[in-house]
Parts: C-alpha cells; structure tokens; sequence
C-alpha cells in the first residue's frame, strides 16, 4: 500500500514522492497528460501489460449515473482486449452487470448479470464524494473479497486523495484527471 503526500508542483519525471519523516518511496508521477486521451491511453496500457488471460475480468465499482459514462468510456477504450467488463454498482455485487459493446454506441452496461471474479478492480472516483451513500469500509470489504487482483483507482480533482483513500486502499495505478477549468460560453 502506499501513500501520498502532498501535491507539490512537479517537473515531468520527478523523483519518488516522499512523506516527511516517513522514509518510505511512494508512487511516483510517471507522466502527466491532457484531455480524454490522457486518462484512456495509460488504463488501457495498464492493462495491457497486467497479464491478463482471455475471460479474465476487469470489474468497475462506481456510482449510478456519474460514473456509469466514465465506466462505459474506459471499458470502449480497451473493447478490444480479450477480458470481460462488470460493472458494480456502488460495492453491490449482487447487481453486478455485463459491460457490452453496442453496434454505433459503444459500450454499454447492460441487463445481463454478472458474477464477480475479478483479475483487475477499477474503483472510480464517484463513490469517494462526500453524500454517496456506500462507504470506504464497504468499498474495502469488496475489494478485500479478491485478494490479488490488482486495484486502479479512476478519479477527478484529486478525490481520493481529498477522501483519505489513498491511505485506505494499494493501489497499483491511479489516474487522476482534472476538470479545471471548465469554460462555458453564451
């Protein structure tokens, strides 16, 4: 597990981030990109890279309706890797559901249920924000329930760390995009 200080300014290949006293090396910022390719690209070389085996499961743990697109966003950025995609709602596994490809859409969570097995867990973002009603205990209850699968985190404006999550999950990968600044013109 490991955890982050805080966010200084950092040059494009910094040096591991440490925690004053703590002498530990943490993640280090391994590059620093923009816009929708800037979160696609590196979740889909992860996986790439992870050792996955054809039927292997990436499972999604999100919020309904907020993370839902950014779920259905990452899983048509990696359609074609041979893996199956879950999507759980909130920690829900009961009501886990098949991520599908539709023809002229994308994908798509879909009616089909799922069990869950995960090689890969994707925790986004949404289920850290303050009122979401499931909490970071569930959520560690989950993912707690598949010891060795590798854990992504997914999130926006730094909410795991503003959450405490950092501390409370080891990840192997966080992606942390920024929606700053957003322009709206009349």
């Amino acid at each position: 597990m490991w955890r982050m200080a805080q966010r200084p300014e950092r040059p494009p290949h910094p040096e591991p981030v440490y925690i004053p006293g703590d002498n530990q090396t943490l993640m280090e910022l391994k590059e620093q990109l923009t816009g929708v390719p800037g979160m696609l690209r590196p979740f889909k070389a992860y996986l790439r890279e992870a050792g996955l085996s054809a039927g292997d499961q990436v499972v999604y743990y999100g919020c309904p309706g907020t993370c839902t697109p950014f779920i259905e966003l990452l899983g048509f950025a990696v359609r074609d890797l041979p893996v199956e995609q879950v999507y759980v709602p909130y920690a829900d596994e009961a009501a886990a559901k098949v991520i599908r490809p539709v023809g002229g859409v994308g994908m798509q969570v879909s009616g089909d249920a799922a069990r869950v097995d995960p090689k890969v867990v994707v925790l986004m973002g949404g289920l850290a924000m303050p009122g979401v009603p499931v909490t970071k205990e569930a959520v560690q209850a989950a993912v707690g329930a598949h010891a060795g699968a590798k854990v992504v985190g997914v999130c926006f404006m730094q909410m795991f760390e503003k959450a405490g999550w950092l501390d409370a999950f080891a990840f192997d990968l966080v992606i942390d995009a920024a929606l700053d600044p957003v322009r709206v013109w009349g």
